[in-house]
């Protein structure tokens, strides 16, 4: 399990503690949308439906890959 720092919206601080493949896996996301892991973040924080952080990244890595794998190739 990793805990990590991060800037939301390069104002708020927070950590997030995930696993090392989930931490993985948004690592990869980032560097395939081109933009940074704090960036990402962001992004998650500001659509998401539930209230914790960490649980919304993981339903993020989790349907970021289910829709990779059912687009057409």
């Amino acid at each position: 399990m990793k805990k990590i720092s991060v800037l939301i919206a390069g104002r708020h601080a927070t950590s997030i503690s995930l696993e090392d493949d989930f931490f993985a896996a948004l690592t990869q996301i980032a560097g395939a949308q081109n933009i940074s892991l704090n960036q990402l973040i962001t992004e998650i924080d500001n659509n998401r439906k539930i209230e914790n952080l960490s649980s919304a990244i993981r339903l993020y890595i989790l349907h970021y890959y289910q829709n990779l794998s059912a687009t057409p190739k």
